[in-house]
């Protein structure tokens, strides 16, 4: 029987992940001599299975990775992430929005990815810092007018993502919401990349969120409005889904827009820690911005 492929990780300093494997056992394996990273081409090539078929010969045998180095985001950026936003019930109605009639979709730029326990920096000139507990949806088949009966096919996996958002930048300043969402460091993703046979289940996740220690969102992904294969389907309507694609599926009530009688947002010193069902959990701290 082939090794199961439970976890995917990049582990190392930024910009040079190394590729491996997280085994049941919390074991960090490099796979770096079968993979050269978790990429489109990755992804297109059915990589998955063969990574399996290689695990299956060399797991006992390949390196281990440092278990203390820092976890960069499970894949290497992607061709675009793109987003749904109101897919909550409860965060709609938070947001002082209808329920929408289809999905909603924005981006968010792929220069926003970062590590899941990475430092989420505030940008220039920001003062509105929010959060966003997601799942993410990675693409493992190319998509294009794909029918919902058949689109969970063309996933690969899922993962833990914080949707950052710059409120003024996103509904004050005019033009899409993409501009409040874009900024460095706004999409932790990770800490792995579980496997579509390692969660079965996307539709009934518990998910939560703290700020500072202090409970802020506590919700499951059974309160989406549209699921994963709808999702996945409706996009694939629009534009091309490439392997490694992310669609970020939404978030629940509790985000720091919604508090009244007053918003609550981030500030530089605070920490931010959130999780999924079986997809771990994220601790960020936030910094000022440092540049000119």
């Amino acid at each position: 029987m082939l090794l199961a492929i439970m976890k995917l990780i990049r582990s190392g300093p930024l910009g040079s992940e190394t590729p491996g494997v997280l085994l049941p056992d919390g074991t960090r394996i490099d796979v770096s001599a079968a993979v050269g990273d978790f990429d489109e081409a990755f992804f297109a090539a059915d990589g998955p299975f063969e990574l399996q078929r290689w695990l299956a010969v060399h797991s006992t045998t390949a390196p281990g990775l440092d278990p203390a180095a820092r976890l960069g985001a499970p894949i290497q950026r992607p061709s675009k992430i793109v987003c749904i936003g109101l897919n909550f019930r409860d965060h709609a109605v938070e947001s002082g929005m209808p329920l929408p009639a289809e999905p909603v979709i924005f981006f968010k730029s792929t220069t926003a990815l970062a590590g899941p326990d990475d430092d989420v920096v505030i940008p220039r000139g920001g003062t509105k810092l929010d959060w966003e507990v997601e799942l993410a949806v990675v693409i493992g088949r190319r998509a294009s007018y794909v029918a919902v009966d058949h689109a969970l096919n063309h996933v690969a996996g899922y993962a833990l993502h914080n949707d950052y958002s710059e409120r003024s930048f996103q509904l004050e300043r005019g033009g899409q919401w993409v501009k409040g969402k874009s900024a460095d460091t706004f999409a932790p993703l990770g800490p792995f990349l579980a496997t579509v046979d390692e969660l079965p289940n996307p539709g009934h996740l518990g998910m939560w969120l703290s700020v500072n220690g202090t409970r802020a969102q506590n919700s499951s992904t059974s309160q989406m409005i549209f699921g994963v294969a709808t999702l996945v389907s409706y996009v694939s309507e629009f534009m091309t889904l490439l392997p490694g694609d992310v669609i970020s599926t939404g978030t629940p009530a509790g985000v720091g827009l919604g508090i009244k009688p007053e918003p609550r947002y981030l500030a530089a010193g605070d920490i931010v820690e959130l999780g999924i069902e079986g997809l771990g959990a994220q601790r960020q701290r936030i910094v000022a911005y440092a540049g000119c």
